[in-house]
């Protein structure tokens, strides 16, 4: 009973004295601004923890800016998820305000070189399409010249492809002696007195005397 006793004792002489400590130290603001290592960009959202003094936590803005209360000596943790942890110990200031500017190292894991395959022989993508495209897999010259040549393969290139000045010749040509032979469309043929051969025929008819009124006879 006696050990215990002592030992309640100096469990509760260490809590007094440590608080006593704890008063004593002298209370500051503590603002900081949180960037990454080297370069000038905030490190938002930083976890902030005091180890000294009940492991109060706190967190940075967006901007990385913190301010909170602390006491001279007191050691303060920062982590952020890609960062490596930092501790910052509050030195003993002649005001009531301790400012200062504290950079977190980036974490940086090299990963393993993957090699997916292996090395392709093409140069770029285009490359590859254009070998691609000239495949010729299995394919029978003669069915493709059959398929490229069948009605509906023609009927399709001619609404798409441009007419040469050859075939617009030949179109031409042909269209001026259909409009010579037709007689529904050419007046000279479709009417007989403009026909020069009706009228050679009409006179050898009356030089044979195919009019004569005693032929006209029954």
């Amino acid at each position: 009973m006696k050990a215990l006793y002592k030992y309640l004792l100096l469990i509760a002489l260490f809590s007094v004295f440590g608080s006593v400590n704890a008063q004593e130290k002298k209370i500051v603001q503590f603002s900081g601004y949180i960037i990454a290592e080297g370069t000038d960009v905030a490190v938002p959202y930083v976890s902030i923890r005091n180890n000294s003094y009940g492991n109060e936590g706190f967190t940075a803005n967006h901007e990385g800016f913190f301010s909170f209360v602390a006491h001279v000596g007191d050691v303060i943790e920062l982590t952020s998820i890609g960062y490596r942890n930092v501790k910052v110990t509050i030195p003993n200031v002649s005001s009531d305000k301790y400012s200062t500017r504290i950079e977190m190292i980036p974490l940086i894991e090299e990963l393993p070189v993957v090699t997916i395959g292996p090395p392709l022989p093409w140069a770029s993508i285009e490359e590859f399409n254009m070998e691609f495209l000239a495949l010729n897999i299995g394919y029978d010259d003669v069915l493709t010249a059959k398929r490229n040549l069948s009605p509906q393969a023609m009927a399709a290139l001619s609404r798409i492809v441009p007419r040469s000045a050859e075939e617009i010749q030949a179109y031409s040509t042909m269209q001026r002696h259909l409009n010579m032979s037709n007689r529904n469309i050419n007046p000279s043929m479709n009417n007989p007195l403009l026909n020069p051969f009706a009228w050679g025929s009409l006179i050898n008819q009356i030089k044979r005397g195919d009019f004569s009124r005693q032929r006209l006879k029954y």
